[in-house]
């Protein structure tokens, strides 16, 4: 026998919310691009004495909250890209299959963007710059890039973008457990920014790479949850479970 699940109407979206306050974040972030407020921040981090950032060869931050912590959200998408094909199989996962399946698809695009985004921005690392003793010359995120062997890669942050795509629970959950969808949002802010401060105690990154980071996850997963899952009063879909009875 069939059973009917009803999707639940999504709740309206507040544009001016959703989408004013990245823009406004983006704003921002162009501005301080005329403040040396990434480098006041780094410096903080910086040792001078010992000519390194203070966590550089942290293993702690190394091992632990970069390598083991990167391991376990790919783990967690690695499980959700396995719920969402047991989907179409299994019957207590089927009511869920649109929300693993945008689940799956926001983790994979707000991950995946950052490599070729990288290899075109080409901004180097605090840790590659003459003012933290390496040997490249700092660039503004717009400015030409000073000619060099070894092209930076690292605007935006891939590690902070680990952190980050878990922003897609909240849109997975946000019209079917508005409360777990508000805990997911405050893991997912939480986890991005550990892994942002440990990255910037590194010198791997600025401060403002990893704002970058948070506001092109966010823009990411808000266009999965619209494209798949958001579905206003009105046009709420019905999913059906089990193997229809024959007439």
């Amino acid at each position: 026998m069939s059973e009917v699940f009803e999707r639940p109407a999504s709740r309206s979206i507040n544009l001016w919310v959703y989408l004013g306050i990245p823009a406004l974040t983006a704003i921002i972030l162009l501005l301080l691009e005329l403040t040396s407020l990434d480098m006041d921040i780094a410096r903080i981090a910086y040792d001078p004495t010992a000519g390194q950032f203070i966590g550089r060869h942290s293993y702690f931050l190394e091992n632990i909250l970069h390598d083991r912590a990167k391991q376990v959200v790919i783990a967690l998408g690695a499980l959700s890209f396995a719920g969402f094909i047991a989907a179409f199989f299994v019957e207590c996962f089927k009511p869920w299959k649109r929300e693993l399946g945008c689940l799956v698809l926001s983790m994979a695009l707000s991950t995946s963007f950052v490599t070729p985004v990288k290899a075109v921005t080409a901004v180097q690392c605090p840790w590659s710059l003459t003012e933290f003793g390496g040997q490249e010359t700092y660039s503004e995120l717009l400015s030409p890039r000073p000619p060099t062997d070894k092209p930076g890669r690292c605007w935006p942050g891939g590690h902070a973008a680990t952190g980050f795509t878990l922003f897609a629970l909240f849109f997975v959950l946000r019209d079917r457990r508005p409360r777990l969808a508000k805990a997911g949002l405050i893991f997912a802010f939480g986890l991005g920014t550990v892994f942002s401060v440990g990255r910037m105690l590194q010198g791997a990154h600025f401060f403002s790479h990893n704002i970058w980071t948070a506001v092109f996850c966010w823009l990411i997963c808000l266009g999965a949850y619209y494209a798949v899952l958001y579905r206003p009063v009105g046009k709420q879909n019905r999913v059906v479970v089990g193997e229809p009875v024959a007439g």
